[in-house]
C-alpha cells in the first residue's frame, strides 16, 4: 500500500492483478496447501527455502500463514532465516513472539546465506543500505545469536524447533554445548542438523551415530539449475576447500588404519 498525496488514503501499489497473474497466485496458494496437507498426513517437515532479501518478505509472509494453519500441534512448516542479513535476529525474534501469542509451534531452518554478491550489487545500484553483515565473523555471530535465542525458546516452551543447516564445525559444537546446558535431549527432535550430500561427512556421521537427527541434502534437477545452487553453497561455505582437504585426510587415515589392522575388506570394529 502507498499513501496517496491527493486523498491521504492508503491505496494499493498495484491497482489489480491481471487475470493471468491472479490465476498464477491462486495456483501457487493451492499447491502450497496441497504440499502442507500432505506433509501433515505423512508426518514430515516442509521447509520453505529463502531467496534474495527483495523477494523474501513475500515468501516469509506466505510461510507464516502456513505455520499459523498447520503448526498447531507440532512444527510441520519451517521458514528459513539467512543469518548473513543484518535483520536476521529481528526477523527471528518477531516470528517467535508471534508464535507465542498465537499458540503455534515455531519452526526455523538457519543458514548463513548465499546471495551476497547479488545483494550488494543491487544495494549499490539502487542506493539503499547494504543488507548483508560486513564480515564473515559478524555473520557467524548472528547465526549463533539467532540459534541461541531459539534454543532458549525450546527450553522455555518446547514449542520451537530448529534445523541447524551448517557445515561449520564450530557452529555444530556450539549447538551441542548449548543443548547440553539447556537440557535439550536429542531424542526430543526439537533440534536437527543438515549438511549437503558429499560435504562434511566427518560431521554428519558422528552426529547420527550419537543419536542426533541429521539429514543429508540431495540437490536434484537439471544441470543448469543444480550447478548454480552448488556454486552458491560453496560461496556460502568459504572454508569448503580446506574442509574438503581435511575430510580427504581423515578418510586416508581410516584406510591406512584398516590396512594395518587387516580389516579393510572385513567388518570394521
Amino acid at each position: 500500500l502507498l499513501s496517496s498525496f491527493q486523498t491521504g488514503q492508503l491505496e494499493p501499489l498495484l491497482s489489480r492483478f491481471t487475470e493471468e497473474e491472479d490465476l498464477q497466485m491462486k495456483r501457487m496458494l493451492h499447491r502450497m496447501d496441497v504440499l502442507a496437507k500432505r506433509a501433515t498426513e505423512k508426518g514430515v517437515r516442509l521447509m520453505v527455502d529463502a531467496e534474495q532479501s527483495y523477494f523474501q518478505p513475500a515468501i516469509s509472509r506466505l510461510t507464516l500463514e502456513m505455520q499459523r494453519r498447520f503448526n498447531r500441534d507440532r512444527a510441520v512448516i519451517f521458514n528459513t532465516y539467512q543469518c548473513y542479513l543484518r535483520e536476521a535476529y529481528d526477523n527471528v525474534t518477531v516470528d517467535v513472539e508471534l508464535s507465542r501469542r498465537e499458540g503455534w509451534h515455531f519452526g526455523a531452518k538457519l543458514v548463513r546465506g548465499a546471495y551476497m554478491e547479488q545483494e550488494r550489487e543491487r544495494a549499490a545500484k539502487i542506493g539503499y543500505e547494504d543488507p548483508i553483515n560486513p564480515t564473515y565473523e559478524k555473520t557467524n555471530e548472528m547465526y549463533h545469536r539467532c540459534l541461541d535465542y531459539i534454543l532458549e525458546e525450546i527450553k522455555r516452551s518446547r514449542k520451537a524447533n530448529v534445523m541447524v543447516a551448517s557445515h561449520n564445525e564450530d557452529t555444530v559444537k556450539f549447538t551441542l554445548r548449548r543443548m547440553m546446558e539447556l537440557g535439550i535431549h536429542p531424542s526430543e527432535k526439537k533440534v536437527c542438523f543438515g549438511q549437503l550430500l558429499g560435504m562434511c561427512d566427518q560431521i554428519t556421521f558422528p552426529l547420527g551415530q550419537a543419536g542426533f537427527p541429521v539429514y543429508k541434502y540431495v540437490p536434484y534437477g537439471p544441470v543448469n539449475e543444480v550447478l548454480p545452487y552448488l556454486s552458491r553453497r560453496a560461496q556460502e561455505n568459504r572454508g569448503f576447500v580446506q574442509r574438503a582437504n581435511r575430510e580427504r585426510d581423515l578418510l586416508w587415515q581410516e584406510v591406512k588404519r584398516r590396512l594395518l589392522a587387516g580389516t579393510l575388506f572385513g567388518p570394521n570394529p
